[in-house]
Order: C-alpha cells, then structure tokens, then sequence
C-alpha cells in the first residue's frame, strides 16, 4: 500500500510546466517502472479525478487537483492569468462568473467570482452541476462526443423548468452552440438563473474548459445581453491565448468554427 502511494506521487511529479502533458510510456520511462503498473495507477488516479485522459490518449492534472487547492488551475501561473480577466465580467455586470471542467457528466466549477452588488447563485467552489443543465457543461458537451456520451449514458433528467431531457433536442441545441460560439442556459436547472458561456481551448485546440457569466434573468436579457455574449466570448478566447491556443483570424464567427469537434 505504501508503495502503491510513493508511486501514485511520484506519477504525480512527473507533470511539470514544461512537461503538462504526458503518455503512458513517458511516465514508466521517468519512474522506471512497467508500463502494465504505471497503467494500473494511472487508471487508478484518473478514476479518482486526480488525472484526466485527453482525446490523444495522454494525461494531465485533474480537475480534483484543483479542490484539494483552489488556487491551482493547470498551472498557479495560467489561474493567476484567468483571475482577473474572469473578474472583469463581475466589474463589469451583475452576475456570478465559474471556469467549469467536465468530470464524469457534470460540469465542476473550479473557479467562482461573484459581484460585490450581487450573489443569487448557489454554487461554491468545487460544486458541480449535470453537465447538459448548464451554460458551462454545454460549452464543454458541446465540442468532445466522449463527453457528450458519457452525459447521456447516465440520463437527462429533469433539473430545472426548463432542462433539455431529450436527447434530440440536446443534440440540436449543441449543433447551435458550435455555430454561435457560446451557449445559454435559461433557468434549465436548479439555480434558476439565465447564464451564457463559451469554450476555452488549450494550445493544441481542445476544449479543456469553459468560462461562464450568470445572474437574474431579467437583467440578462435585458438590453445588455449581446454586450454580455460577446464579453463572455471575448473572456474566454483571452483566457485561451494564455493557454497557447492560437485564434485564426478573419470573419466574426471564425472563432467557433475552427474549434475542434472531437
């Protein structure tokens, strides 16, 4: 046992700011154990939501790294980038602002900044939510089909007046997202509030997160909803930038039809 967790740590050190991401040979070769036992407590560790599996087969920090220490987003250096171009949307407007991961079909907020006039949202840091039932989760759903069937295979179920449960219709509202480039949840869960987010993409232009703003809906739609859209957007192709990810530049909408859809 003791071994097992020297072994899970040290796996856990591998990852670095100049190596985030990394296969499972990679790690066998640096700790000098098998790849059959690195498997196994890789496996182990991304069960537990300490590693995460990109689309390439490969590992990185999970999002349960990030409750153990809120102040860790990936790397402290990209969270303390994040912060205050999130906190832009709260100076701006009213309303609360969460950075979201997805984690066996929830969304899970790793990050939550709130107006200082206002705070009508029930969520803290480390709550998660139905992925298809948020802004957040449908931003995420939205551009990776693994997550999108690991989401329907545990069932729609109702959250909210207005939560998607068919799978159609889920699948339609997706297609518009990819479209726009943002999605909108309005009162589709149990906070009953209208929230807009959009996808945040890693250098390699995955989705790897999204970045949403939620308040009253009354005041989101009101006149100042496209102005909230496009901050929301703006925020989360910033926040992108700091990541790598480089935007091809030309039309408007440009931004959500290069995303990958994997």
């Amino acid at each position: 046992m003791i071994a097992s967790v020297k072994r899970a740590c040290a796996i856990l050190s591998c990852f670095t700011r100049d190596e985030p991401v990394l296969g499972n040979a990679e790690i066998a070769e640096k700790l000098g154990l098998s790849r059959s036992t690195t498997h196994h407590l890789i496996t182990t560790l991304c069960n537990e939501g300490v590693l995460i599996r990109d689309v390439d087969r490969k590992y990185r920090l999970g999002w349960k790294v990030l409750e153990w220490n809120n102040s860790v987003m990936f790397q402290q250096d990209f969270y303390n980038k994040a912060m205050p171009l999130v906190k832009e949307l709260t100076d701006r407007f009213r309303g609360t602002a969460h950075i979201g991961m997805f984690d066996k079909g929830d969304v899970v907020f790793v990050l939550r900044i709130t107006s200082d006039d206002i705070d009508s949202v029930p969520t803290y840091l480390g709550s998660r939510k139905p992925a298809y039932a948020t802004s957040a989760g449908k931003a995420l759903l939205a551009y990776n089909k693994a997550y999108l069937e690991e989401t329907i295979d545990k069932g729609l179920k109702p959250q909210g007046p207005n939560t998607i449960t068919d799978i159609r219709i889920l699948e339609q509202d997706l297609e518009a997202v990819r479209q726009q480039g943002y999605s909108v949840s309005i009162n589709e869960n149990d906070t009953h509030t209208y929230a807009i987010a959009a996808p945040i993409m890693s250098y390699s232009g995955e989705t790897i997160a999204s970045v949403n703003l939620v308040g009253p809906t009354s005041y989101m739609k009101s006149l100042h909803k496209n102005h909230i859209i496009q901050s929301v957007v703006n925020t989360a192709k910033a926040i992108s930038r700091e990541l790598g990810y480089i935007e091809v530049k030309g039309e408007d909408n440009v931004y959500s039809k290069k995303l990958k859809y994997s």
